[in-house]
């Protein structure tokens, strides 16, 4: 039985989020955006870790990350995204993430380093 990724794509998560979580490196900024959604509805704490960028990682809050984890994630809208191509070292996704009782909307800026896509930071 197949699963559809709980990013929105369509796919079966085995072929559009999974491989990032087993360890691949994702193609592109908004792939990125969709896998650490995925990794929120799974509650991968270690992925959303190792996809941040090195100056996040010491200071990610657990708290927060407790209570995003106890929301029940619905779906995942990509409103808009800037570069963040497999030949670009930046982008920008515009994103709307919904959860029962209400939504997070942010604009993620993405980098990319030594080939690996890594979250930025965001302004909601």
């Amino acid at each position: 039985m197949t699963s559809t990724c709980p990013c929105c794509s369509g796919l079966a998560y085995a072929v559009c989020c999974g491989p990032w979580h087993g360890g691949g490196n994702a193609p592109t900024a908004e792939a990125l955006m969709r896998s650490r959604y995925a990794a929120f509805v799974h509650k991968d704490a270690a992925y959303l870790s190792r996809t941040c960028h090195p100056t996040l990682r010491g200071g990610m809050n657990l708290r927060d990350l407790r209570a995003s984890f106890a929301l029940t994630w619905t779906s995942l809208e990509i409103l808009a995204t800037r570069s963040g191509g497999p030949a670009d070292d930046e982008g920008m996704v515009h994103f709307r993430a919904n959860f029962q009782g209400g939504s997070h909307e942010e604009r993620s800026r993405f980098v990319r380093r030594q080939g690996e896509w890594l979250y930025r930071d965001g302004k909601g």
